[in-house]
């Protein structure tokens, strides 16, 4: 079966406006009809690094090199983060009311600041990638990473399951698809997420102006874990859907996306004439910005996420209501999308 896919990926067709290749540790997607490559390194991470129009990079990502990207924490590029996005309040995580301790001597969740944070997927190597293809009408590269076959995975999530994600290019939009497939025995709860950092090049930080298309603001700890407490994000931003970026520093929890009719949430920045759309299909229940103030942070992240911060503790306390499961034997699925424009 390797074999197979070893074949198929070394000997790929290049058909007309798209194309998809390996070069080393790199897969490269390319849509030559919009003058648009995307570039993906499935041994870190599976993290997408790059996303060039034109020549300018639609991710921020200040490294010379895949190797140098591979060297630095989640700090550029588009991070999966999991099995939980960001913070948990507790060493430990609820679900289906039972509590899971986490064995801190794995040395693979940090627990720091009275938080903890998972650390083992966000470089991890055990990527299989399982297809690189084009056809008439997009580039894609699909990978699995069989989460059950890690011992030191399991002991601190122990709900068996596989994750495969899909980078689709297709009329200059790169699609992330994810899907989840629950291979244990009890419902598994879905706390997932990414990081993407995004930039404009044509204009500096404080000259861009944000959308974020959400309802509800959560009032955060000094840590940065929602407290309970929400308020409409109009007392925090007036102007919600054109907010200048300059005079904020944002590291926000937000919900109640605004869907159009196909269930999308948008949220955009702009510089002068460049222009980043990211939309959040369905499943992504909340969206967390994160956009510090000060020199050398030239980077926007719109983080589409499964539930808010701390989902699965806060959804045992009765304080969050959205947590979703996975029923036994079944899947959960979902994309979000990255139109670039005026570049």
């Amino acid at each position: 079966m390797k074999l197979a896919v070893a074949l198929c990926i070394s000997a790929l067709p290049i058909l007309g406006q798209y194309s998809a290749r390996r070069d080393g540790d790199v897969v490269r997607l390319e849509d030559a009809g919009r003058q648009t490559v995307v570039s993906i390194v499935p041994s870190n991470g599976n993290s997408a690094f790059e996303m060039k129009v034109k020549g300018k990079d639609v991710l921020r990502c200040p490294y010379a090199s895949a190797a140098e990207f591979a060297k630095v924490r989640g700090s550029g590029g588009i991070p999966f983060l999991g099995p939980w996005a960001n913070r948990l309040d507790e060493p430990a995580f609820y679900a289906n009311g039972k509590k899971y301790l986490f064995n801190l001597e794995l040395k693979n969740v940090r627990w720091a600041d009275n938080q903890a944070t998972p650390d083992f997927l966000i470089h991890a190597s055990q990527w299989e990638v399982t297809e690189i293809k084009a056809d008439a009408d997009a580039a894609w590269v699909t990978s699995r990473l069989d989460f059950y076959r890690q011992p030191d995975w399991m002991a601190q999530f122990p709900f068996a399951h596989t994750i495969e994600i899909t980078y689709r290019l297709k009329d200059g939009t790169l699609e992330v698809h994810t899907v989840l497939d629950n291979l244990s025995a009890e419902p598994m709860p879905v706390s997932i997420g990414f990081h993407p950092f995004y930039q404009a090049n044509d204009a500096p930080r404080d000259e861009w102006t944000i959308a974020i298309g959400a309802r509800t603001q959560w009032i955060l700890t000094p840590q940065k874990l929602p407290t309970g407490e929400t308020r409409p994000i109009e007392r925090f931003l007036p102007n919600p859907q054109a907010a200048p970026l300059k005079g904020l520093s944002l590291d926000d929890v937000f919900s109640d996306l605004i869907r159009d009719a196909s269930g999308k949430a948008t949220m955009s920045v702009r510089g002068k004439s460049e222009k980043v759309e990211v939309a959040l299909g369905p499943n992504y229940h909340a969206l967390v910005v994160f956009a510090p103030a000060g020199p050398g942070n030239n980077f926007i992240c719109f983080e589409p996420m499964a539930g808010i911060t701390d989902a699965l503790n806060l959804a045992h306390k009765g304080v969050y209501k959205e947590l979703q499961y996975i029923p036994p034997g079944q899947k959960w699925r979902e994309s979000f999308w990255i139109k670039p424009s005026g570049f």
